[in-house]
């Protein structure tokens, strides 16, 4: 079978988070706007926006992913990006903030690509190179999550919806590339029956629930995906309150972590899982993450802060090792309900994180005489090392003789 190309399944993820971050900086004038309120009571609105995209990801990836398994990855990833690219149309325009949210929910719903984007290294990458392809994929996601909001301030200065009109531009162009360079990966032969009742996340998680090795890495994931809402709930709040960071010092510091990501899951997973294996590394970088957490919680310099978030970026080299484990114990015809299934449980992990490390922000930043601001941190170090614990019990079934 023909391999596909692994930069433009890069490319199409990268799309999906540029487009996130394309509207971040426009949002809280666009809210003002639209629902005719304050700015402290847009930042409310704004989180709902949020919550809604995730909600809708968590409610529909292990239907996208069903769909691939069925039809084949390649028109699900073209009706998908198209689909995306009309509801950014939609959402410029949106007369109403009732409109906008619709539109985030559409977006959360067709932002599942990351299923059959990842089912396609599944279908056609040789197992020993799984893990690298899923890291470069994650890798293009970390430089969507980086370049989206430095292109969304620059062009929300020039109308306030250019941003939603490169974002569906953007999606369009991934769609076409799809059409003309992205070869089917899933053969007739390989298909199954598309069933509603596994095509929802209980359905989904239902049906994984019976491999104790699937099931131990989904947990793992929920569990790291909840510690790794403490930078997007808490870290500007955070240096602010610590070091009275500038707006365009957090926006610095979110740009290198992205970089950081991206480099460490492109270049450094898949040097790393060929000398160890995913069952070694796995661990070994929740651990150092966990470890960076505590120094961030305990950090007393801006320069510490920027030297601990480029280390943390190692902890998300764990992503693509749990996927590659997680596809060799998968039937080839149901490659696609995994990785909705992983989306569905990174949706949900979501959802959960922000309000958990927040309110532990503000417990522990508001006390008298024992305010301890980097309590969060603490928090996300100890889920990291319940989250290593449970990689090794759980790679340990993969070992096992059957």
């Amino acid at each position: 079978m023909k391999r596909p190309p692994i930069l433009l399944l890069a490319f199409i993820v990268f799309i999906d988070l540029c487009g996130i971050g394309l509207i971040i900086p426009v949002v809280p004038s666009l809210v003002v706007r639209l629902a005719h309120v304050s700015l402290d009571q847009a930042a409310g609105l704004g989180s709902l926006l949020l919550l809604a995209y995730a909600a809708a990801q968590f409610a529909f990836a292990p239907l996208i992913g069903g769909l691939s398994d069925r039809y084949g990855r390649r028109p699900v990833l073209i009706w998908v990006m198209v689909a995306l690219g009309f509801d950014y149309i939609v959402m410029a325009f949106a007369p109403t903030f009732e409109w906008l949210l619709i539109g985030r929910l559409v977006s959360g719903i067709m932002g599942a690509s990351f299923a059959p984007a990842n089912s396609c290294v599944a279908d056609s990458v040789p197992a020993a190179e799984r893990g690298r392809a899923f890291g470069i994929l994650g890798a293009g996601g970390a430089a969507g999550f980086v370049a989206g909001p430095a292109l969304g301030g620059f062009l929300v200065g020039v109308d306030p919806r250019a941003p939603f009109l490169a974002a569906a531009l953007l999606a369009f162009v991934a769609a076409v590339a799809s059409l003309f360079l992205l070869a089917e990966t899933l053969p007739p032969d390989r298909r199954r029956a598309f069933s509603l009742a596994r095509a929802n996340p209980f359905g989904s998680l239902i049906q994984f629930w019976s491999s104790p090795l699937v099931r131990g890495f989904l947990l793992t994931i929920f569990v790291v995906q909840v510690a790794a809402q403490v930078s997007v709930a808490v870290w500007p709040y955070y240096v602010i309150l610590r070091f009275d960071w500038s707006p365009p010092a957090i926006g610095a510091s979110i740009a290198m972590f992205g970089v950081s990501i991206a480099l460490a899951q492109g270049l450094l997973a898949g040097w790393l899982f060929k000398r160890a294996g995913e069952a070694r590394v796995g661990p070994a970088v929740l651990v150092i993450g966990a470890v960076d957490y505590v120094l961030i919680a305990l950090a007393g310099s801006t320069a510490q802060l920027f030297v601990l978030i480029s280390i943390g970026a190692l902890t998300y080299v764990a992503w693509p090792a749990m996927q590659a484990m997680m596809s060799h114990a998968t039937p080839e015809d149901a490659q696609g309900e995994l990785q909705g299934a992983i989306t569905s449980t990174m949706a949900l992990g979501s959802i959960v994180g922000p309000p958990v490390m927040s309110w532990v922000f503000v417990a522990f930043s508001d006390r008298p005489g024992i305010a301890f601001p980097g309590a969060p941190y603490v928090l996300a170090a100890l889920l990291l090392l319940i989250a290593a614990w449970k990689f090794i019990a759980t790679a340990r079934l993969a070992e096992a003789p059957r």
